[in-house]
């Protein structure tokens, strides 16, 4: 169970690095930027993610991942003001993931956990979050192309450039 929790861990830090590059990408106001009033700006994006997070996460192995005090419709209510104020709340949530992943010992691979009162086993609680958040990201990514523009530079193979990335990966040694 090493191999995975460590594989897990490894995605989620992949996930959380192409928000943060994103973030880098855009000025202030395209955090805050939404295509029409039913969509969601990458702030309000980032406050779900993170309300999830901290339900989820909190006393994950011991208490029920939807937490009584979690008002998620708020959560779509943008009140992030600032930069610094979107990563905190970014970092929370992320913070609060990565110290439970770190708390899972080797007995609790065989509890079971609840999500809304739904029985999961630990494996099937994290796949369920690593398949929930990744969702969540490519939105930011999207948006955040849509807001930089010509400006945005590829968090991936940019277009055009996949015969020369796989040239330069496969002149490599395997690793």
């Amino acid at each position: 169970m090493e191999t995975y929790l460590n594989s897990v861990k490894k995605r989620f830090e992949y996930y959380k690095t192409l928000g943060e590059k994103t973030f880098a990408q855009v000025d202030d106001d395209g955090l805050f930027w939404q295509y029409n009033e039913e969509s969601n700006s990458m702030a309000t994006i980032v406050k779900h993610l993170s309300g999830n997070m901290l339900s989820r996460w909190t006393d994950f192995l011991t208490s029920d991942g939807e937490k009584p005090g979690r008002d998620r419709d708020k959560e779509f209510e943008n009140d992030i003001k600032t930069r610094q104020e979107l990563l905190g709340i970014w970092n929370e949530g992320w913070d609060c993931l990565f110290n439970a992943l770190n708390s899972i010992t080797e007995d609790d691979w065989q509890r079971d956990i609840y999500i809304r009162n739904e029985k999961h086993s630990v494996v099937d609680a994290i796949n369920r979050q690593l398949a929930h958040y990744p969702y969540h990201i490519g939105q930011i990514v999207f948006i955040g192309k849509m807001v930089a523009g010509d400006k945005w530079n590829s968090l991936s193979i940019p277009k055009g450039n996949s015969q020369t990335f796989n040239a330069e990966k496969f002149a490599k040694p395997r690793g």
